[in-house]
């Protein structure tokens, strides 16, 4: 129990893949204006992510099995896109208001590159299953909460007089993006 535990310590705050490992930026900073959306989006790819783990370790034994473990990334993408369009069409079904606030980003989720990084990752550290879905939530739930801190960040940010209007819209967004990943990088001695 105890190494499940601090997998999950790890690639939520030392290891986490957006702030950490710099996977899936394209999300994170395109949606995380509102809370909402920010912690729609994260609750959707931590979604995905578990998953397409769940997915995509099994197939990767079959390609491994037959010697053609070099179509993983090919087959790996053709999964997620299909996960992608599975919960796209549930949310749209069952939670529309999001579905519209999300637009484009949620397809987007097919081309994220955290969402593709886990799945291969998995694979690369030689997680068994259990280890690969603890690995695969704990990604999601540190891209969640990058997510939720990022946007708490960006309603402080926008609208404010006192930031010099050189530094208004993309730069401070950056700027504040580059502050946030130096504070995660002070986990690094946790796990």
């Amino acid at each position: 129990m105890g190494h499940y535990l601090l997998m999950l310590v790890s690639i939520i705050l030392v290891n986490n893949y957006v702030l950490c490992q710099f996977l899936g930026i394209c999300p994170f900073l395109g949606v995380s204006k509102k809370l909402d959306s920010a912690v729609g989006m994260g609750i959707a790819v931590t979604f995905v992510m578990v998953l397409a783990t769940a997915a995509t370790w099994p197939i990767m034994r079959v390609l491994n099995k037959f010697n053609i473990d070099y179509l993983q990334t090919i087959v790996f993408i053709l999964v997620i896109a299909a996960l992608v369009q599975f919960v796209e069409t549930a949310m749209k079904k069952m939670i529309p208001s999001l579905h519209k606030s999300l637009g484009v980003y949620l397809p987007l989720i097919t081309t994220n590159c955290a969402v593709l990084g886990v799945c291969i990752s998995n694979i690369d550290e030689g997680y068994t299953y259990l280890e690969s879905l603890v690995n695969s939530c704990g990604a999601g739930i540190g891209f969640l909460l990058a997510m939720i801190i990022f946007s708490g960040m960006r309603s402080k940010l926008e609208g404010n007089e006192e930031i010099p209007s050189a530094f208004q819209g993309v730069p401070i967004t950056m700027t504040a993006a580059a502050l946030l990943s130096l504070a995660f990088m002070g986990f690094g001695g946790l796990a």
